[in-house]
């Protein structure tokens, strides 16, 4: 393979996934019980790729403590974007740390390794004339959300237009975001005109095509979903979860300093198929487990608990006993009291419900900054080290905002602010 090095744009702020961003960058909110980042190293590593560029910027201490200097025995290079310019200035931020040809992934989505392989195989499989004209490759997938994320016009493998909001039902192809570049990337993206200040990514690519240049696309049948809303973290985990694969970090990957737990056989309990249990996780016989479920380490799973299907408890979390737990991302360090009962949830960590709380399942309309998403599958975005102390109610679409308390008996829906205080 021609293409060793990758960059990975991790240094938004997702701020529609408020209020789990509040703390952290949305590429290091869960999938499953890892952060989406860490499934695009493993994408990028299965392709072959030895070098890894990661282009930070909104609590990028969040990444840098996370990984280190290594990933995987791969060597890892932070490069810094002060302000929010766009993915093209991001991208610009890492053009001294690559050579001639990489890859480039957004840093805040679920791939499918298969998406990046496609990528490599069309852009390493070109020929003399089509190596010397061929300044981009992208992958497009196929999907019903095209006026959602911009959509790309093909004429065999050239991509002829880039839409930014095309009509439903008109476009199928979206970009999914994961490409090949030369070098030549980087003069495009400085010509290219700014909008509101920032200069996207595909704005650039535009760019080329408009200049006729060759811009590649290659279609892709694997899975991707990009998560610009909290419902899209359930939704990648029940997808991570049904495949079944990369559930748990790789062995021999070393995290702060501290090996983690194994991702598949080795060192895992399965108990039957779907159902994952990492070492030192604690479920008691009584309890039950319905797949698919995740349960990472050092977790707890009380008595007559009931956890699953579609669950990712994260690490050093407990399920009380009697408690019900469905279709939800548990968060690290979150604690879920007796006879609770929480549905379509995400929670952030160190999150706190007390016995008897009521996470009611959407679908739900939601506000996200000024907008309504309606008909959407969520009970509650619970903020980090949010204190529920007890018989506490959350209406479909509830959003809590970071260390907020709410008091025994209190009925909470809407958008709750950060600190706030709910008592009856």
């Amino acid at each position: 393979m021609s293409i060793q090095s990758a960059v990975v744009l991790a240094a938004g702020e997702g701020r529609r996934l408020r209020p789990l961003t509040r703390n952290r960058p949305k590429p290091m909110l869960p999938a499953a019980t890892r952060p989406i980042i860490e499934h695009v190293f493993d994408a990028l590593l299965s392709a072959g790729v030895t070098d890894l560029h990661v282009v930070v910027g909104y609590k990028r201490q969040r990444v840098q403590n996370h990984f280190g200097p290594t990933y995987d025995g791969v060597s890892v290079t932070y490069h810094v974007q002060e302000k929010p310019l766009g993915s093209g200035h991001a991208l610009l931020q890492a053009a001294d740390g690559v050579g001639e040809e990489f890859l480039v992934v957004n840093g805040d989505q679920v791939v499918d390794p298969q998406l990046v392989q496609n990528v490599v195989d069309a852009h390493d499989g070109r020929s003399g004339d089509e190596q010397d004209e061929t300044a981009a490759t992208l992958c497009v997938v196929e999907s019903e959300r095209a006026s959602r994320y911009g959509s790309v016009r093909l004429d065999g493998d050239r991509v002829v237009e880039l839409v930014e909001q095309p009509l439903e039902g008109h476009y199928r192809l979206v970009n999914a975001g994961v490409y090949a570049f030369t070098d030549a990337i980087f003069e495009t993206i400085r010509e290219t005109p700014t909008v509101d200040g920032t200069t996207p990514l595909p704005d650039a690519i535009a760019r080329l095509v408009e200049s006729d240049t060759s811009v590649r696309g290659v279609q892709s049948e694997g899975y991707w979903t990009d998560a610009t809303y909290p419902w899209d973290l359930l939704a990648a985990t029940r997808r991570l979860l049904a495949d079944g694969t990369n559930v748990f970090r790789s062995s021999n990957q070393r995290i702060n300093g501290h090996q983690t737990e194994t991702r598949t056989d080795a060192g895992v309990r399965r108990r039957r198929n779907g159902v994952w249990v990492a070492p030192g996780a604690r479920v008691h016989e009584n309890a039950t487990l319905q797949a698919p479920v995740v349960v990472a380490a050092d977790c707890e799973i009380g008595p007559g608990a009931v956890v699953g299907p579609n669950v990712a408890v994260g690490q050093n979390a407990t399920v009380g006993p009697n408690a019900v737990v469905v279709d939800s991302i548990v968060d690290e360090d979150t604690r879920i009291g007796a006879n609770s009962t929480v549905v379509d949830c995400v929670t952030g960590q160190a999150v706190w419900l007390g016995p008897s709380c009521v996470v009611t399942g959407g679908p739900a309309d939601v506000r996200v900054d000024t907008q309504i998403h309606e008909g959407k599958r969520l009970g509650a975005v619970v903020g980090d080290r949010v204190h529920a102390e007890g018989d506490v109610s959350f209406a479909p679409g509830t959003l809590v905002g970071s260390n907020a308390t709410l008091r025994t008996g209190t009925v909470v829906s809407g958008l709750l602010a950060p600190k706030s205080e709910v008592v009856r």
